[in-house]
């Protein structure tokens, strides 16, 4: 079972990969008319490879060994799914806020993630481009705290629930370093709430912390702008500001 789901896991990344790929055909890149896209370096290849084979496996047999019960029915919990699902990634993005931020400004934590900041102008297969301390957290440390914390609120959060939210925040982990030049969000039951306060990420936040961030940086959220607006970290967008988005036409992520 677990085999199956790692695998699906890794199916739904990879089609994520080639469809941001068809896109940016489409629409292009923030910074594009200065900097091409950065490639995966060639002795960092076997490294972002077992990292992707690393998040769809280990989250998945962290998900099994904390919440599936082969002794009974493992079912989706339709009534909290929706609750979950908006909670889960403002409730991680806490987490990843506090512990990207303190990896950016305690110089003994920053060198375990100077390795991802190596790129300026990431392609979504740079996502998993890290030291292993750094990818340690990002695929087990911090989702295994988010999960924590919506069962200490009472909520079901059992392996099927959790693994949709997996889908979730890895869906907004891979477009968040795609550079794509669309003002495009992370898709969650709770966008219309971060819309309502003004916190919603879009792609060119992440891009602008990659791009101009180093030691001491901003933009450190990578669901929601929620913590970096109370913390004050917000950086200003450059190309998608009100008046450079046309509202009307659209551009369509396509399934297949």
């Amino acid at each position: 079972m677990c085999v199956l789901y790692a695998l699906a896991f890794k199916l739904i990344v990879i089609h994520e990969f080639n469809m941001l790929r068809r896109v940016s055909y489409q629409v292009g890149f923030f910074d594009g008319d200065k900097h091409a896209r950065d490639e995966v370096p060639d002795h960092a290849a076997w490294t972002v490879l077992n990292s992707l084979i690393g998040t769809s496996t280990l989250r998945v047999i962290m998900s099994v060994l904390l919440t599936y019960n082969g002794n009974g029915p493992s079912t989706i919990s339709w009534k909290w799914l929706p609750l979950e699902i908006g909670l889960y990634g403002i409730i991680l993005d806490f987490w990843f806020y506090w512990y990207h931020r303190l990896m950016h400004d305690v110089p003994s934590l920053w060198q375990h993630h100077r390795t991802h900041h190596l790129t300026k102008h990431p392609n979504p297969l740079l996502t998993l481009y890290a030291d292993h301390e750094q990818e340690f957290m990002d695929i087990l440390g911090i989702p295994f705290l988010s999960w924590a914390s919506l069962r200490l609120m009472g909520l079901p959060m059992g392996f099927f629930d959790w693994w949709i939210c997996h889908q979730y925040v890895v869906f907004a982990e891979v477009a968040g370093h795609s550079g794509l030049r669309v003002h495009a969000i992370p898709p969650s039951t709770a966008d219309w709430l971060l819309k309502l306060v003004g916190a919603e990420l879009i792609i060119e936040d992440h891009d602008l912390h990659h791009r101009y961030g180093w030691k001491h940086s901003f933009n450190y959220g990578k669901q929601t702008r929620l913590w970096d607006k109370i913390f004050g970290t917000c950086r200003t967008r450059i190309e998608t500001t009100v008046e450079n988005v046309d509202y009307k036409n659209t551009v369509p992520f396509p399934l297949f």
